[in-house]
């Protein structure tokens, strides 16, 4: 009896360590908060009615904006969406990556050495995940999507993805998980190929060129390759029948597969990277958003977006999570009406302004290119406010390495932790926009945009470029929608800004001859 009364007293004494210890380590990662980057695609400033620009309604984004930190100053690295997301993942400029730009079916633009936000959370004890739009390449070459590509998103920090491998608007229009294509038929293999040349290169299968008979969404520009669900596509795709995608109930399926992930994991840190299709073409929203917005397809996107962000927020609010989640919230790049699809984008605009008062959009070098809503949240622990000062994306994984605990720092990057969680300190002084290779700076309340080459405006989507052959200059507190080019009424300022911009850019940012640096 005796022994046995010393036994059970034994046990309890270690069933009491363990449980000590099983706390402590909870308590350990629950000091770690879960992160949630909400990635948007194509959205502008205006088309959040938090910044008070335009006519839509997003009470979702708005909830995150106006009980978080609103950023008016938040940027985009670039125009563009293949190099926005390669800065944001790295900390890095993308101008200096010659492969970061736009992807068609093309190689992993990431090296699997670099330094990612998943990668360096993984290593501070956090699960990964992405979900929805990937547009940085998969594998090294020609893809085969009939066996497991890599390398991909799990090949640079991701425990779990799933995404589809570049855009709606191109092929394969296929969901892959983990590098595998879902539900794919071994006996139906898919073939994907880009190239324009002759009938051969398109399988022989109907064409927006050539049957646009069948398509139920007409294209305007580029978008004339293989049909899919009606919808002619960038590039041609034979086979793969019962993996294909359902465009209008893309939303929900993302959206659930990001609840699934926040439900398997709440148990220990986690961070998920939520990047969602909309407003980005073709706008296909499901039939309950149809007319949601009185702006046609892409004002019902944008309402659709904004319901799966309260849905997400729902979920971690069921799970208990709200009060130890840092949300962060931002788009790929500016705005743009028509991108390839006739969708009554132009046409059904009314009074909505989506890059409110803001000049240029999509692939601009002005500041509706890269100027996007950029929002903080943290239930309990971010104070609702609004900052003026300049933040971009290439600061995130930086400010993100000071939150959980790490040293590292990107050389790009600014830790701007204080400005994110307690709107503290000064923000970035200066930086460096990009859009389709050309570059343009920021300083204060300055920005420069050299000369370049080029049309003025690119004409398919109505969007001025911010070409020009002279120096342009401009005040943003003064001339935020940039009309007042100061350039050579300021020429001590012009000068100031360019031997400012050429210290971090190098000498070589421009194919402009004759251009005077000294």
């Amino acid at each position: 009896m005796k022994n046995t009364t010393l036994l059970n007293i034994s046990l309890l004494f270690t069933l009491l360590i363990f449980t000590g210890c099983s706390n402590i380590e909870k308590k350990k990662s629950q000091d770690k908060p879960n992160i949630v980057l909400i990635y948007l695609d194509d959205l502008g400033y205006g088309d959040v009615s938090a910044y008070n620009n335009g006519t839509l309604e997003t009470p979702n984004m708005d909830k995150l904006a106006n009980e978080g930190i609103k950023f008016t100053n938040g940027y985009a690295s670039s125009a563009t969406c293949s190099p926005s997301r390669y800065a944001l993942l790295t900390g890095t400029y993308p101008w200096r990556n010659s492969e970061a730009k736009i992807i068609t079916g093309g190689s992993l633009i990431i090296d699997t050495t670099e330094v990612t936000i998943p990668k360096l959370l993984k290593k501070n004890g956090y699960e990964t995940g992405i979900v929805g739009k990937w547009h940085l390449g998969l594998g090294s070459g020609k893809i085969d999507y009939n066996t497991t590509i890599s390398p991909g998103p799990n090949q640079v920090g991701f425990d779990y993805s799933h995404i589809m491998a570049d855009t709606q608007d191109r092929v394969p229009a296929v969901y892959i998980e983990n590098g595998n294509v879902v539900n794919l038929d071994t006996n139906d293999p898919i073939e994907v190929n880009f190239s324009m040349k002759k009938e051969r290169k398109n399988y022989g299968l109907p064409t927006g060129l050539k049957n646009p008979e069948l398509t139920t969404m007409k294209w305007h520009h580029g978008h004339n390759g293989s049909i899919i669900n009606g919808v002619p596509r960038i590039g041609f795709m034979k086979g793969g029948e019962k993996a294909r995608w359902s465009d209008i109930d893309m939303a929900d399926y993302f959206l659930n597969k990001a609840k699934e992930y926040i439900q398997k994991k709440k148990d220990e840190p986690f961070f998920l990277y939520y990047s969602l299709q909309q407003p980005h073409v073709p706008r296909t929203p499901h039939p309950r958003f149809e007319g949601a917005s009185g702006m046609g397809p892409r004002g019902d996107v944008i309402v659709e977006a904004d319901w799966c962000i309260g849905e997400l927020y729902k979920t971690l609010e069921a799970e208990g999570l709200l009060e130890n989640t840092l949300i962060i919230l931002s788009s790929d790049n500016g705005p743009v009406l028509n991108d390839g699809y006739y969708d009554d984008a132009v046409e059904k605009l009314g009074d909505h302004t989506p890059a409110g008062i803001l000049r240029g959009g999509k692939y601009s070098l002005f500041e509706a290119g890269t100027k996007v809503p950029f929002m903080a949240y943290w239930k309990g622990k971010i104070v609702p406010n609004v900052s003026n000062k300049i933040i971009s994306q290439i600061d995130i994984l930086n400010s993100l390495s000071k939150i959980v605990g790490s040293d590292y720092q990107s050389s790009d990057g600014k830790d701007l932790s204080e400005l994110i969680l307690n709107n503290e300190g000064d923000g970035r002084k200066e930086l460096i926009l990009e859009a389709t290779t050309r570059t343009a700076y920021r300083n204060g309340d300055w920005t420069m945009i050299p000369p370049y080459n080029g049309p003025a405006k690119n004409e398919n989507v109505n969007i001025e470029y911010g070409n020009s052959l002279e120096f342009q200059l401009y005040n943003l507190k003064n001339d935020p929608s940039q009309q007042n080019n100061l350039a050579k009424s300021q020429p001590e300022k012009l000068k100031e800004m360019l031997s400012d911009f050429v210290k971090i850019r190098g000498k070589n940012f421009s194919n402009i001859e004759n251009l005077i640096l000294e």
